[in-house]
């Protein structure tokens, strides 16, 4: 949640917005902004899910546990899923993957007739997908275009 807050801006200037919801209580998200170093300053929006109603809905509550898994999902303009990623509590996200999924996924909303290959960020190159480059991708861009 921290890296979040220092990118905050960075995710802002791409249009999105950045609602954080967990199985914690109100007070205990105060408590934790209040004294937090690393959350001082919190711009977004933090939401509480005590009964879990939220987590169930995304598929990240863990029943067992009265918690929910870490979630990260990016929702497009017309309210569609385009990607999430969960992981089990102790492990956390990374923002700058969020940011890169950002852009490509705002890329490819503009730009429907188009993918961004994997570690696509602004400016690399994209491809057209349909039956003319089935088994051909690597006549389009090379691996070394994908990892640079």
């Amino acid at each position: 949640m921290a890296a979040v807050a220092a990118k905050y801006d960075e995710i802002k200037k791409r249009g999105a917005e950045v609602l954080a919801i967990s199985t914690d209580t109100v007070f205990s998200h105060q408590i934790f902004c209040e004294t937090e170093p690393l959350m001082k300053g919190v711009k977004y929006l933090l939401g509480s899910d005590p009964t879990g109603e939220v987590s169930r809905k995304y598929g990240v509550y863990i029943e067992e546990a009265g918690i929910a898994r870490r979630g990260r999902f990016i929702i497009n303009p017309d309210g569609v899923i385009v990607a999430e990623e969960v992981l089990n509590p102790p492990v956390g996200r990374n923002v700058n993957e969020l940011l890169r999924q950002l852009d490509a996924w705002k890329y490819v909303y503009e730009h429907p007739d188009e993918a961004c290959p994997a570690n696509w960020r602004p400016g690399k190159k994209t491809l057209k997908p349909g039956p003319d480059i089935t088994g051909k991708v690597g006549e389009v861009i090379t691996i070394d275009e994908i990892l640079s």
